[in-house]
């Protein structure tokens, strides 16, 4: 039931059964039990995000700014074993779609491996972590392991509040459908799966697998989801997202995505609920599922067009200087929204969860949270 909705008075019961009907009435642990393994899939581009403190000099060493985010270049290459070698650094499992994947697995906590993971790796030392981090995530990584790249990694240069980052995608850019989704053993949980979760990232990597995952999704009436990413994707990869586009059943994106997207479709329109109207719109290959689109302002209110109608919800308040990092925002986002969504809650009830978890990770720096979810 959707928060805020009245329920329906029941006569007053005897004491001793109105505790049995409370406890019957409690939702927190059966719906959690009824979720299986590899119900959530989601693939894409698989980072080891390295974090460290560092100081001015070493930013300006590496020609870095203290709050960016880049691609490395070749300049770049010795930073990463320098972090390694002389700071103190920690290591998590990232990239975009893992980030949501882990997060969505931190909301729902019981049971583990409810999200499946596929990307491309080397076989490394940074491989081995990504490997073990992913495990402690809880959740079941299927890499794609070659050695003709060397794993992707993300460098986060911590100066006080700021984070500079470096990131390298490497093998991440490697990953083969015929070696890897194609395979009998990963394909079937691919089929076990529900709910599909990409990043528009992956689509520069290869179009072929989403395609496929799309395709298998739309054709079962089960639920594919794809976010917009980044503005550049909008911009330069427009052929490959709107051959994705006929199976997307949830669209996510925030106001600069949809801005570029909305210029690229010609749109003609910079209103953010009619962005979101006319992209739910766009023609969809299942029938069955009118298409939902999901759209975050930061601080301002998250628009969702659903059913015909555009609701808007207003996000958590939070002290400006509670703030630490607010990277790792769009993807906790989604991680939130996609726990509730595995689970068949109402759509109002995946953005509250949005909301909770992206600001949760907010006050943290990178995409890191405490042991456990403090939300119903």
């Amino acid at each position: 039931m959707a928060s805020g909705e009245p329920k329906a008075k029941r006569p007053r019961l005897p004491e001793k059964d109105e505790k049995k009907e409370k406890k019957k009435e409690s939702p927190s642990k059966e719906t959690s039990v009824k979720l299986s393994t590899n119900s959530l899939f989601g693939m894409g581009n698989p980072l080891l995000d390295i974090c460290a403190s560092v100081d001015k000099n070493f930013l300006d060493k590496y020609a870095l700014k203290p709050n960016d985010q880049i691609l490395a270049e070749d300049k770049h290459k010795a930073l990463f074993e320098e972090l390694v070698k002389n700071s103190e650094v920690e290591y998590h499992a990232g990239g975009a779609t893992q980030n949501s994947i882990k997060i969505a697995q931190w909301m729902i906590q019981e049971p583990h491996n409810v999200g499946t993971f596929f990307g491309c790796i080397g076989k490394d030392k940074f491989g081995k972590t990504l490997k073990q981090k992913a495990k402690d995530a809880h959740i079941d990584a299927h890499y794609y392991e070659q050695d003709e790249e060397p794993t992707g990694t993300c460098a986060a240069c911590i100066t006080g509040d700021n984070r500079s980052l470096v990131a390298n995608l490497a093998a991440a850019n490697c990953y083969k459908k015929e070696k890897h989704l194609d395979l009998e053993e990963n394909w079937k949980l691919v089929e076990k799966a529900k709910v599909f979760y990409i990043a528009g990232f992956f689509l520069t990597v290869s179009l072929e697998s989403i395609l496929k995952v799309a395709k298998h999704a739309s054709k079962n009436n089960k639920l594919f989801c794809l976010n917009l990413s980044a503005p550049f994707i909008c911009e330069f990869f427009k052929d490959n997202l709107m051959q994705v586009m006929p199976y997307v059943d949830v669209l996510f994106g925030n106001e600069m995505e949809a801005a570029a997207f909305a210029k690229e479709q010609e749109f003609e329109t910079k209103d953010i609920e009619e962005i979101a109207k006319k992209a739910q719109a766009l023609p969809k290959d299942n029938k069955k599922r009118q298409r939902i689109v999901v759209l975050t302002q930061g601080k301002d209110d998250t628009v969702m067009a659903s059913s015909d109608k555009v609701k808007t919800f207003p996000v958590l308040k939070i002290d400006p200087k509670d703030i630490v990092d607010t990277n790792g925002a769009g993807d906790a986002f989604v991680g939130g929204f996609l726990s509730e969504l595995v689970q068949d809650k109402p759509l109002d009830q995946c953005v509250k969860a949005a909301h909770y978890a992206s600001n949760v990770i907010i006050r943290r720096a990178g995409c890191t949270f405490p042991e456990k979810p403090d939300f119903n």
